[in-house]
C-alpha cells in the first residue's frame, strides 16, 4: 500500500474507470453501516477503506451517513459476490421478478437484461428506457420497485420530487432513476423532468442550469444526466420524441396470478441485495468487454429504434432471447405508430372543422390544410406530412372525398357532415393505391395549390 501525506484531503468517490482498466465502486454494508470501495479490473474485486490512485490522490468513499444512503433511497452493493456465467445471472434475476410481478414472459425477458444493461450502461452512448403503464392497482409501482432494487446505483423518486435533487443524485451517483407517477400536472414542453428523459438518453447532452456562487454570481453548470431510467405512468407523453424512447409493458390487463404476494415479504430486500452483489461482480468483468455491436442493427427498423435497441441487444446471449426482445419492441413500436396515426387523424378533423368556423368559408383545399397540420403536430409518423398523404387520410382514414377545381383539390363544407358519424371513419387501408396507385395520385396537383381558404 502507497503512503500519503496525513493533512491530505481524501477525495468523497463514487466511481472511477482508471487508465489501466481499474475499476472503483463505491458499495455499502447496511448491517454495518459501513461503506466501502470495491476495487478490481485486471484483478479480483478487493475492498478498500481508501484507496491511492497512482498519481498519489487519495479516494475515500461517500459516508454511510449520507441522507440517500443510509435510507436506502439510493440502493447499493455490499460486496462484489461470484455470479456463474451471464446466462446463470440472468435465469437469477427472471426467477426473481417472477415471483414479485405479474408482467408477461416476454418482457420479463427484456426486463432482466435491461437490469444488466443498467450495470454496464457507461460502454454505450445510447439507451432505451424502460416504462410500466396502467391504472391505479395495475400493480406498475409494485413491478417498478422489485425491478428498479436490481438496477446499479438505482435512485427512487416520484413525481412529488422537486427538481433540484434529481438532477444533483443523477449528476453525482450516475446511476438509475426509478422515478413512480411520471405523470405531471404542468405541460410536457415546461416540465423540467421532461428535459432529464429528453437529454438522459444519449451521451454528451447535459442540462444547463443557473446556479449562484457564493460571491453572488449566475454561473451556467451543466448536470449529466445521461444513463438508465425506468418509470411508471399512467398515460403518455404529447412529445412523440420521448415516447420513442420507451419500451413498455402495459400492466393491469389480467387478475394478479395467486401465487403472487400481495405484500412483499421481507426476504425481498435480501434477495435483491445479494442480486446486486452479483450484478456488480458482472459489472468488473463485463464492463471492458462490452459495446454496441453494429452487426445488430436492422435495416427494417427506423434509426431512432436501432439506436436505443442495439445497446440492449449487445448484452444479450443467445438469438432466442434477442428475437423475443426484438419482437417485443417492435410490437410497441407498430402500437406507438398506430395510437399516433389515430391521433393525428383526431387532430386533422379539428383543423378540418376549425376552417369552416367561418360561416363565409365554404372550401378549404388540402394544402391549406396540410399546413395548418404541420404547424399542429410536426411530421406524421414514419413519414413526413405531404399534401399527398393528407388527400389520402382524408378519403381512406375519415371517408371525406375531395375535389379538383383549378388545379387544386378543395374539401367543401358539406364535409362537416361526414365528421358527425365517427362510426364511419378510420376504414381499412387500399393497399398500394394508399401510397402511390390512381386514388393517391389525384391530390399531388395539391402541392402547387396556394393554401387559401376559399
Amino acid at each position: 500500500m502507497k503512503t500519503f501525506p496525513e493533512a491530505q484531503r481524501a477525495i468523497p468517490t463514487v466511481s472511477r474507470r482508471l487508465a489501466d482498466g481499474t475499476l472503483i465502486e463505491l458499495v455499502y454494508a447496511p448491517e454495518e453501516r459501513k461503506t466501502q470501495l470495491a476495487v478490481g479490473g485486471p484483478h479480483e474485486p478487493e475492498l478498500h477503506a481508501t484507496y491511492v490512485l497512482p498519481d498519489g490522490l487519495l479516494l475515500s468513499p461517500y459516508s454511510a451517513s449520507n441522507n440517500l444512503i443510509k435510507h436506502e433511497v439510493l440502493l447499493l452493493a455490499s460486496r462484489p459476490e461470484p455470479y456463474g456465467t451471464t446466462a446463470d445471472l440472468v435465469e437469477r434475476i427472471d426467477a426473481y421478478l417472477r415471483r414479485y410481478v405479474d408482467v408477461g414472459d416476454a418482457f420479463r425477458t427484456l426486463a432482466s437484461y435491461y437490469i444488466l444493461l443498467t450495470w454496464v450502461y457507461d460502454a454505450f452512448n445510447e439507451l432505451p428506457y424502460l416504462r410500466l403503464r396502467g391504472d391505479y392497482g395495475s400493480g406498475k409501482t409494485r413491478a417498478l420497485f422489485v425491478i428498479g432494487s436490481l438496477c446499479h446505483k438505482a435512485f427512487f423518486a416520484s413525481g412529488a420530487s422537486t427538481i433540484s435533487p434529481i438532477f444533483h443524485t443523477l449528476d453525482t451517483f450516475r446511476g438509475t432513476l426509478i422515478f413512480d407517477e411520471a405523470d405531471f400536472r404542468f405541460s410536457d414542453e415546461k416540465a423540467e423532468l421532461v428535459k432529464i428523459f429528453n437529454n438522459g438518453n444519449v451521451r454528451g447532452f447535459p442540462v444547463l442550469r443557473t446556479a449562484v456562487t457564493p460571491k453572488k454570481e449566475f454561473e451556467p453548470r451543466a448536470f449529466n444526466v445521461f444513463g438508465p431510467k425506468i418509470v411508471a405512468m399512467r398515460r403518455s407523453y404529447e412529445d412523440e420524441a420521448l415516447e420513442s424512447r420507451f419500451f413498455t409493458e402495459e400492466m393491469g390487463r389480467k387478475t394478479l396470478r395467486k401465487d403472487i404476494p400481495i405484500s412483499l415479504p421481507d426476504r425481498q430486500r435480501g434477495e435483491a441485495r445479494s442480486l446486486r452483489n452479483a450484478l456488480l461482480a458482472y459489472r468488473f468483468a463485463m464492463l471492458p468487454k462490452l459495446a454496441a455491436k453494429e452487426a445488430l442493427v436492422d435495416p427494417t427498423l427506423s434509426p431512432r429504434l436501432n439506436q436505443i435497441l442495439v445497446p440492449l441487444l449487445s448484452i444479450v446471449e443467445g438469438e432466442q432471447h434477442r428475437q423475443t426482445i426484438r419482437r417485443l419492441v417492435e410490437g410497441n413500436d407498430d402500437l406507438r405508430r398506430a395510437s399516433r396515426r389515430d391521433k393525428l387523424e383526431d387532430t386533422l378533423a379539428t383543423v378540418l372543422a376549425e376552417c369552416f368556423e367561418s360561416k363565409e368559408a365554404l372550401s378549404v383545399s388540402v394544402g391549406a390544410l396540410t399546413a395548418r397540420l404541420i404547424d399542429r403536430v410536426g411530421d406524421a409518423p414514419g413519414r413526413p406530412l405531404t399534401t399527398r398523404y393528407v388527400g389520402y387520410l382524408l378519403r381512406v382514414r375519415l371517408g371525406i372525398e375531395t375535389v379538383r377545381r383549378q388545379g387544386k383539390y378543395l374539401v367543401f363544407r358539406s364535409a362537416l357532415d361526414r365528421l358527425a358519424q365517427p362510426e364511419e371513419h378510420g376504414r381499412e387501408d387500399v393497399g398500394p393505391k394508399a401510397e402511390g396507385g390512381e386514388s393517391s395520385m389525384k391530390c399531388e396537383a395539391d402541392a402547387h395549390g396556394s393554401g387559401t381558404v376559399v
